[in-house]
């Protein structure tokens, strides 16, 4: 068993999508980062590694097994056994889990660069351990968690806020309200007033997500501010995105 020394993490905590669990460079002032003082070292398959870097399904016995009790955390000075936690890489990609003792990967974490090198260097001569599992039908995504796709290119700020768009979509869809959909779509693009007049809800909608759920721009950001107003848990998450700082 291969082990990692001294790991800074930021956990992110129930994330079935692996574009939300942030590199270093994304990593924020205000995130809570904690030390392992020791990680057992995965090598694995590329198929497994990509089920545990997107999903929350069980993980395979045998590798919980693997790694039983043979990660600790250091805080304030004392050394905490993890039930199962462990270091997984296909060769290419290195993700930090804890299930906090469950059998699902709760907990994700990337880790700083230069720790990064040392595992790439460990695992070198290394053989892919091939632990068999259940390979899932294919993921299901939706308006509140996104394929990937809609994700790539974007900062953390611009994740985030998508998010936030796509959770106000959700809502308005909710609503069943044709009016107050028709008047969303008219301030993304008053060009096709006339064309929506007369439209109904589930065509304007459609067309209102399909227009906007590519990309980020300062459109989609005015778009994103104006559906959320008076909502406070909304308006909360809006502030909290706009206010955070990257380390």
């Amino acid at each position: 068993m291969m082990y990692l020394h001294d790991v800074w993490v930021n956990w992110f905590e129930g994330e079935e999508n692996g574009y939300n669990v942030c590199h270093f460079h994304e990593w924020r002032k205000e995130d809570t980062i904690e030390l392992l003082d020791q990680v057992p070292v995965l090598k694995v398959t590329y198929d497994l590694y990509h089920y545990i870097e997107n999903d929350l399904a069980d993980l395979p016995e045998v590798l919980l097994n693997d790694v039983y009790q043979k990660a600790y955390a250091r805080k304030n000075h004392e050394r905490i056994q993890l039930e199962y936690c462990f270091i997984v890489t296909d060769g290419i990609s290195i993700l930090a889990v804890d299930t906090l003792g469950y059998q699902i990967p709760i907990r994700k974490s990337r880790i700083i660069p230069r720790q990064e090198q040392l595992v790439y260097d460990m695992i070198t001569n290394e053989e892919t351990v091939d632990y068999s599992f259940t390979f899932p039908r294919d993921k299901e995504y939706h308006i509140l968690s996104p394929e990937p796709a809609l994700m790539i290119g974007l900062t953390r700020k611009e994740r985030q806020l998508k998010k936030l768009l796509f959770m106000a979509l959700d809502h308005l869809y909710s609503s069943k309200n044709t009016a107050q959909v028709r008047y969303w779509y008219t301030e993304w693009a008053p060009e096709n007033y006339s064309s929506i007049r007369t439209s109904s809800f589930e065509d304007v909608w459609s067309r209102l997500y399909h227009e906007v759920k590519d990309g980020w721009t300062s459109k989609h950001e005015i778009l994103c501010e104006g559906l959320i107003k008076g909502q406070p848990f909304f308006e909360k998450l809006w502030e909290m995105e706009r206010g955070s700082k990257v380390n």
